[in-house]
């Protein structure tokens, strides 16, 4: 049986990494999906679908981005292992 006791760090390393990589895979769907019935109903491909597809994967990105941001403001409350490292040197 699985002890979740103590591995909380872990668990919360592996929900964000999963938030981040779904941010990224649902973004580029999404544009690929809209780009696809764009020109579907408006006759144009495939501009509208190269060009939502990029705009989704720049959202996704984006949303990784601000993902990275909280994380860091995050630690930067709690105070990460990396400062209290670093200022011992």
């Amino acid at each position: 049986m699985l002890s979740f006791k103590g591995n909380k760090e872990v668990f919360d390393l592996l929900g964000n990494a999963a938030t981040m990589g779904t941010h990224l895979v649902a973004a580029t769907f999404v544009g690929f999906g809209a780009g696809w019935y764009l020109d579907k109903w408006l006759g144009t491909k495939p501009w509208l679908l190269f060009i939502f597809l990029f705009l989704g994967i720049a959202a996704g990105f984006k949303n990784v981005y601000d993902e990275m941001q909280r994380i860091l403001k995050k630690d930067q409350g709690k105070g990460s292992h990396y400062s209290e490292n670093k200022s011992e040197d």
